[in-house]
């Protein structure tokens, strides 16, 4: 049987290393047939080897109820109107975004304060039993005992490394806090645009529902004229005809209002299922102060710009790195300090590390030791790691300093474009007003001439088309006037809550 026990010794590590290999299993057995994996009595796929069991139903995965429960909404009165301001609260609060944000921020200043905590000494602390079994040309021997064992390794010079390090951590916060309030900005402005949005689709709803009133009215004139003899069947039919398009944009413009509540709803990361009020803001005139030097807005934004400022944080952060990277080629000075006691006879003179911890030294039979040392290492060779890390550092820096110019540059030119949008919206919506205040005068004579028999219905339709067409210019026009201002705001990094247009 001895002669087997290197046998063994050789085939275990190939046995374990199968192992590896065999966790293909794991992976669908063919590239054409659908995976059915392993799941629990309640539904939860298992890791491991898939399945064997029948493939009827394709390449559709179980379900697992415990994910099929929708979050429940936040308590909200579903009687009460909603304002905008109301409305980016709520999703502050409840959008999962936000969370995300504000988590990664916690976890960069968390890894700030971990690289702090090099500036402090390492102590770690080592208990171990043992069993030692020796055959000499004096006998066999067999030694046991315990070791108990503290040591202390602390790093008390490094040329400013730590530093360097500390510093880009805390930058590496400072952009992720930055882009906290990004997070923020990002999400009053899509609940923003998406309450306009939801807005001029109830303003639609109003306009196709005059619309509609209006060809009814028509309608109504058409028949009394051919009562009367004036007018034809071909006008009963074309105001019949008129009243039937006028229901389908009604239809339409609901069911447009629909999605726009439900992409409100969404902007918010609340439950689409949620069913509140949203306040009525048509009707309202805009504010004068929407417009303002663009000269002004350029210079403020790019003081405030989340992009330009996490740009200038991560310039300075690479900067850091390569002051921590040249540091590498300077000596460390250091301390290091053991203090141990061996009960037993085991002979040993140093305790193993674990995860990373540096052995355990002088630690000698039956009896208790310490040790204080101070040293100084000095690289001197690492087949030019060290230089090659220089070199990507100052890389990262010159490609940090570029990324700063471009966001500055990108900030010009997205409020160059904002502030044009805006203006030209503004117009859009003067245009607009005073092209419905016409449209209506013209449907208002054209509707009385037809009432009188003097009128065509040609002339009739006309008026009532271009009446529609109007007031839906108008709506967008609003609509869209809102939302660049809002597209304004955000550019210039000035949108930090609900916007305010004197509405």
């Amino acid at each position: 049987m001895r002669p087997r026990k290197p046998v063994l010794t050789l085939c275990l590590p190939l046995l374990l290393a199968g192992c590896a290999t065999s966790a293909i299993e794991m992976a669908p057995e063919r590239p054409d047939r659908p995976w059915t994996p392993a799941v629990t009595p309640g539904g939860e796929i298992v890791a491991g080897s898939p399945s064997r069991g029948s493939t009827v139903g394709g390449y559709v995965l179980p379900a697992n109820p415990a994910l099929g429960v929708i979050a429940p909404s936040p308590s909200l009165d579903t009687a009460k109107p909603y304002s905008l301001a109301e409305l980016i609260d709520i999703a502050e609060s409840t959008n999962p975004k936000t969370r995300i944000a504000w988590d990664e921020a916690r976890r960069a200043a968390l890894a700030a304060g971990i690289a702090e905590s090099t500036y402090l000494p390492k102590i770690t602390v080592t208990a171990v039993g043992g069993y030692q079994h020796s055959n000499g040309a004096t006998g066999s021997e067999s030694l046991r005992g315990t070791v108990a064992a503290a040591s202390l390794l602390w790093l008390l010079f490094d040329f400013g490394e730590r530093q360097a390090v500390v510093e880009s951590a805390r930058q590496a916060s400072v952009i992720s806090n930055i882009a906290f309030t990004a997070a923020h900005q990002q999400l009053i402005y899509d609940v923003s645009v998406a309450f306009y949005a939801y807005a001029a689709a109830q303003a639609g709803i109003e306009t196709a529902s005059a619309s509609l009133r209006n060809a009814g009215a028509v309608q109504v004139a058409a028949e009394d004229r051919y009562k009367h003899g004036i007018g034809t069947v071909i006008e009963v039919a074309q105001a019949r005809q008129a009243v039937a398009q006028a229901k389908l944009a009604l239809v339409q413009a609901t069911g447009g209002a629909q999605d726009s509540y439900l992409a409100l709803i969404t902007a918010m990361g609340i439950s689409p299922l949620t069913k509140i009020k949203i306040a009525d803001v048509s009707g309202r005139k805009l504010s004068a102060s929407m417009v303002a030097p663009v000269e002004t807005m350029i210079s403020q934004a790019l003081a405030r710009r989340p992009d330009v400022l996490s740009a200038y944080a991560a310039e300075k952060a690479s900067l850091a790195n390569v002051r921590a990277a040249k540091a590498e080629f300077m000596p460390k000075v250091f301390v290091s300090a053991t203090g141990s006691h061996n009960s037993g006879t085991l002979r040993v003179t140093g305790l193993p590390g674990f995860g990373g911890e540096s052995p355990t030294m002088n630690v000698d039979s039956n009896r208790t030791g310490g040790i204080i040392v101070a040293g100084v290492t000095v690289p001197l060779f690492d087949g030019g790691r060290r230089a090659a890390q220089l070199d990507q550092a100052r890389a990262a820096a010159d490609s940090a300093k570029a990324r700063l110019t471009q966001a500055q540059d990108d900030a010009v030119r997205q409020i160059a474009v904002a502030d044009n949008a805006l203006r030209t919206s503004l117009e859009s919506v003067a245009a607009a007003e005073a092209l419905v205040v016409a449209a209506q005068t013209t449907f208002d004579a054209a509707l009385g001439a037809y009432r009188s028999g003097v009128g065509s219905s040609t002339d009739m339709t006309i008026a009532e088309t271009q009446l529609l067409q109007a007031k839906n210019a108008a709506t967008d026009a609003y609509s869209t006037a809102l939302s660049s201002a809002a597209t304004l705001a955000l550019a210039t990094g000035a949108l930090g809550s609900a916007p305010d247009y004197g509405l």
